[in-house]
């Protein structure tokens, strides 16, 4: 595919904020998921895209925290692996979905993950005592990972949910382990579009690139004040770019709600 000038850069620009807003609180592809679309490339491809600029950025905030000694590689080696298998089965599954049918829902699925980042209640900052054990703390992030796999927005937020309600983690500790665990979610994912040729490689390493800067910036953030407060502003810009997206009239929703509505 050729882009122009403009769009490489709202892409790249889109990346660098999106990987700033991960480290932060998670989320980063609601932002990054309907620019690609907006940009008209189509939805299998530009969850692929977004797999391989979101592995590398958050593979770089996920060196820094573990260089803070924030993340906890054995605690967490078996919810790793359950998210690891999950999105692999995931990213797997969409490929065989309809890229029609998969067009018209990524807007709605989209809208339906902002209404949840602006209604979550906030997230505790200190350690508390576990309410799952490993097994089911495993359970839960695979079927984060499955999401992360067929989807992806804000799978990061979900998995820090996890932590810190089920794993008793305080929120810049449950972060920093997203991270982890995020990074396996997303290179499974990442191996199974690669392996149905999916991924736009040029376009992908340049956004990966204003990402991962984004992903450091984000992380030193984290660490210095937290995640608080960016969640609204996470919402509006994936609500304006989302509406961008449902904008266009060749969108297949517009065809799809008024065949049904016939019968």
């Amino acid at each position: 595919m050729h882009f122009s000038l403009e769009t490489i850069f709202f892409l790249i620009t889109t990346a660098f904020i999106a990987g700033c807003i991960d480290a932060l609180a998670g989320g980063g592809g609601l932002l990054t998921i309907p620019a690609l679309m907006a940009a008209g490339i189509p939805p299998v491809s530009a969850l692929a895209t977004n797999k391989l600029q979101s592995s590398i950025g958050t593979f770089s905030a996920f060196l820094t925290f573990l260089k803070a000694g924030h993340v906890d590689i054995s605690q967490f080696a078996l919810p790793a692996v359950g998210a690891f298998l999950g999105s692999l089965a995931g990213a797997t599954a969409v490929q065989f979905i309809n890229p029609v049918f998969l067009s018209a829902i990524v807007p709605l699925l989209l809208i339906a993950m902002a209404i949840y980042f602006l209604l979550a209640p906030p997230m505790s900052a200190v350690d508390r005592q576990a309410r799952l054990n490993r097994w089911g703390i495993t359970a839960c992030i695979t079927a984060v990972g499955f999401y992360d796999g067929f989807f992806g927005p804000g799978a990061g937020s979900f998995l820090t949910t996890v932590l810190v309600a089920f794993a008793g983690l305080g929120l810049v500790r449950a972060i920093a382990n997203t991270k982890f665990l995020n990074l396996l979610t997303n290179l499974a994912g990442l191996t199974a579009m690669i392996a149905g040729g999916k991924v736009l490689w040029l376009l992908g390493f340049g956004m990966a690139g204003a990402n991962v800067l984004g992903n450091q910036v984000g992380a030193w953030l984290a660490m210095r004040f937290g995640g608080k407060g960016i969640r609204p502003l996470l919402v509006v810009m994936s609500l304006a770019l989302t509406i961008k997206l449902l904008a266009n009239p060749d969108n297949p929703l517009w065809k799809i709600i008024p065949h049904h509505l016939t019968y």
